[in-house]
């Protein structure tokens, strides 16, 4: 899908809502049992969706967004992503359920279990060299796949498919200062500030990247997107080497500031999260705990979007055994 990306109305996020009713479901809000002082935390616990992960909100409203605009036969030759596997994984469902092909393109660096799934569901997965899949993603196509193509961040219906988590947040908690999201492409923190700006504007919005990638720091420095190295990690959801420039204007709406954690402190935030609520979260799903945890977040009253608990086992075991691995 193309054209240009706009903020959520509140029309959009009620549309948005029904469209995933029954798929989607409303997650919980939980405290997070520990000791910090003056500091309440709240987890947004989107590991429990039906594919793991915060992405089929996007992903089932957009398909569902065209239906109603284009009707069904748009969708005839099929889905087309580019996608580390979370959204992709709600597109492949959606595509299934509608007896049409799905291929997602995944970039090498993608957990295996995402992957799997993918598969599983009767998707076509292409697995290409990150900065390959970068520029899938930027051109919105891919040579010898067919398909309409649903990009995983900027498309309109997807910020608004990620608003209902802000919606539900503002309809479970009455009192909170701090809402922490963790960066991929920016459309979950855009889609989420996009109903905090219009409805609780007191409320800072912070985005937590990790060392091995900051786009978003770097272009708050430079006033503009920028270039930055990206690391390979055990952190596939989030972390890029540039932010997108039809989301930057959208983030400046919507984003406070940024917030830097290492990724020991991710692999310590997945330890504690499976010790403490038996939350098994990926990296970028634990990235915004680790920041509450980390005091450089402020606030009193936090919620941290826990994105995402799709994480391989190859790198959960030795996590969860005391290492952070690369």
């Amino acid at each position: 899908m193309t054209g240009s990306v706009h903020l959520p109305t509140a029309a959009d996020v009620a549309e948005a809502r029904a469209n995933i009713a029954g798929i989607a479901r409303r997650t919980p809000l939980w405290r997070l049992d520990v000791d910090t002082p003056g500091v309440n935390i709240h987890l947004k616990l989107e590991t429990l969706q039906p594919l793991g992960s915060f992405k089929i909100r996007a992903a089932v409203n957009a398909i569902k967004t065209m239906l109603k605009t284009d009707g069904p036969e748009a969708l005839r030759g099929g889905v087309l992503a580019a996608s580390a596997g979370n959204f992709g994984q709600g597109l492949a469902r959606a595509a299934r359920d509608m007896g049409v092909p799905a291929t997602i393109v995944a970039p090498d660096s993608a957990a295996q279990t995402k992957t799997a799934a993918l598969e599983a569901m009767g998707a076509r997965v292409i697995r290409i060299p990150f900065d390959d899949w970068w520029q899938v993603l930027t051109s919105r196509r891919f040579d010898g796949a067919d398909g309409v193509f649903f990009h995983p961040v900027a498309d309109s219906a997807v910020l608004a498919g990620n608003a209902t988590i802000g919606a539900e947040i503002l309809e479970d908690l009455a009192d909170f200062d701090t809402v922490v999201v963790p960066f991929g492409g920016g459309g979950l923190v855009s889609g989420i500030g996009s109903v905090l700006r219009r409805v609780k504007p007191g409320v800072r919005v912070v985005v937590v990247e990790s060392e091995a990638a900051q786009p978003l720091a770097a272009a708050f420095a430079a006033g503009r997107p920028t270039k930055v190295t990206h690391a390979p990690s055990f952190i596939d959801g989030m972390g890029s080497s540039i932010v997108l420039d039809e989301m930057w204007p959208l983030i400046r709406k919507t984003v406070d500031e940024t917030v830097c954690v290492s990724l020991a402190e991710i692999a310590d935030a997945i330890r504690l999260l499976a010790a403490k609520h038996h939350v098994i979260a990926e990296g970028a799903g634990a990235a915004a705990v680790a920041a509450a945890l980390s005091g450089r977040v402020g606030g009193a009253e936090i919620v941290c979007i826990v994105s995402g608990g799709n994480i391989d086992l190859s790198k959960l075991g030795p996590i969860m055994s005391g290492e952070a691995p690369v």
